[in-house]
């Protein structure tokens, strides 16, 4: 995935395909706490983050096993109402989103990762990859990863 012909926004909607849910979901964990301090400075101030929060609050509501539902359910593009209310924000404001999830997860309020838990070799190299990316490689990869996710929203007022 390091041809230098494929744009960090391309490899970043591939990337994740190759895991299953829950090591796409540890992999952007795993970013948002490796790479917080280049990554979080374009989340949480991008226009849209009161709307992330908004929808982090939804989830922040909920019962820990159905948080890591609804997080499962955004990943696979799940219809539901927060998958679709999630897959009708823009790219920065999916990029908010997660960073609030992750903040979530460290502060106890999300349903934290599992104790010792540990990314496959090939999510530990992707990790890697991105690490030695510039930051605005970084962020055109992790768009590229969270956009995709989510339900298309319904259109009318059903979201």
């Amino acid at each position: 995935m390091t041809a230098s012909n494929i744009s960090a926004y391309d490899q970043g909607k591939e990337a994740l395909k190759g895991f299953d849910v829950d090591e796409q979901l540890a992999f952007l964990w795993f970013v948002y706490t490796k790479l917080g301090s280049s990554i979080t400075p374009a989340a949480p101030g991008a226009s849209g983050s009161d709307i992330a929060e908004g929808l982090f609050n939804q989830v922040k509501e909920l019962p820990h096993e159905e948080q890591l539902q609804v997080q499962r359910d955004i990943a696979l593009n799940k219809d539901t109402l927060i998958s679709r209310e999630y897959g009708s924000l823009s790219p920065e404001t999916k990029l908010a989103f997660w960073y609030f999830l992750a903040q979530g997860m460290e502060k106890g309020t999300i349903i934290p990762m599992p104790p010792n838990y540990e990314l496959s070799q090939p999510a530990k190299d992707l990790l890697q990859e991105l690490e030695s990316m510039d930051f605005g490689r970084q962020i055109d990869f992790l768009r590229g990863a969270v956009l995709p996710m989510g339900a298309e929203a319904a259109g009318g007022s059903d979201l």
